[in-house]
């Protein structure tokens, strides 16, 4: 009969084959659950984990904006030192 593992339990397993450098075999083994069950929890939560498509638009839209931004920024910067340039040429 197969064993039964609480979400909790899965979530750590799924985190510790994510980050800890090992391979999924041997998280697999040590943790004491077949390597397919592994990777169906991975895919599992992957899934869940993955942003809605609004979310998505929002995420490129902010980086749109970060990198106007910082463009604006370096601009200005420019600016700024033009404006300290001419005004040390007048006599």
């Amino acid at each position: 009969m197969a064993a039964t593992h609480s979400a909790e339990f899965k979530r750590d397993a799924v985190r510790i084959a994510l980050t800890s450098g090992l391979t999924r075999h041997q998280v697999a083994s040590d943790l004491g659950v077949g390597l397919s069950t592994l990777g169906k929890w991975i895919r599992a939560i992957s899934d869940e984990a993955k942003t809605p498509e609004p979310d998505g638009d929002l995420l490129r839209e902010n980086e749109r904006l970060r990198k106007e931004n910082r463009i604006l920024r370096e601009e200005r910067e420019v600016l700024k030192k033009a404006a300290q340039f001419f005004a040390a040429q007048k006599p």
